[in-house]
């Protein structure tokens, strides 16, 4: 019987894959948006964020988070890091005070 080895090319995959993202991520908001924000405030149905913004603001505010020009910095690190209703708080093993203000700037439009 042979012994096959798999350890080293899954893990040059894996390195090969994992790196790009984590370069991406510290510096760049909408990749942190995507990650983090997208499931529950993108578009499209089944975004319960969304909809809850949409029936919150009925129509004064855009409901898309990234529609929106009136997000300051120090609020969204606020929200990210304390949650408020239904959104949970994101522990900075999760989102990382870099990403954070990545994201920050990102919705800020800066």
């Amino acid at each position: 019987m042979t012994k096959r080895h798999f350890g080293v090319p899954v893990v040059l995959c894996y390195v090969a894959l994992a790196a790009p993202l984590h370069a991406q991520q510290p510096g760049d908001g909408k990749v942190v948006f995507d990650k983090w924000c997208t499931p529950c405030h993108g578009d499209g149905p089944g975004k319960p964020g969304t909809a809850a913004l949409q029936a919150l603001y009925k129509g004064v505010k855009p409901a898309m988070l990234e529609q929106r020009t009136d997000l300051a910095p120090e609020f969204t690190r606020a929200i990210v890091r304390t949650g408020v209703s239904v959104m949970p708080f994101f522990r900075k093993t999760e989102i990382s005070d870099a990403e954070l203000d990545a994201l920050s700037k990102y919705l800020a439009h800066k």
